[in-house]
């Protein structure tokens, strides 16, 4: 049990300290220029991307794979179905297969409406919220 504290600790931490590093880049309250980045980058003829453009395909890429795995879980589903011939258990499986891959689909897409509203809030690049 002590192991497994430890490593959430660790991990919570680890995540926490990487947050720290690129939450200021991603808020623009820190940018290149501002580090001597900027210039480094130029000398070296390295593109000049920013980090929210290299996480955002970043997230773009992870987003295609799960939608393709989406879709394979989706076929495996139907699948079992079609082959049950009215065995119920393999039904019941086919069901469940079906049933988690829609659910896995929909905490997708609610964490990503969720990162692209804070993103947003952050950056200052969203519409502002309505007055009262």
């Amino acid at each position: 049990m002590h192991k497994n504290k430890t490593k959430k600790l660790i991990l919570i931490f680890s995540v926490l300290l990487l947050f720290s590093f690129f939450l200021p880049t991603l808020a623009g309250a820190i940018t290149p220029n501002e580090t001597g980045l900027g210039q480094t980058a130029d000398e070296a003829g390295l593109p000049k991307t920013d980090i929210a453009s290299v996480i955002g395909s970043i997230i773009k890429t992870l987003l295609a794979v799960l939608g393709v795995i989406f879709f394979i879980l989706l076929v495996y589903g139907g699948l079992l179905w079609m082959t049950a011939r009215g065995n119920q258990e393999k039904v019941d499986k086919a069901k469940d297969a079906l049933t988690n891959a829609i659910i896995g689909l929909l905490i997708i897409l609610v964490a990503y409406a969720f990162a692209t509203y804070i993103i947003a809030a952050l950056t200052g690049s969203g519409t502002p919220p309505p007055t009262p």
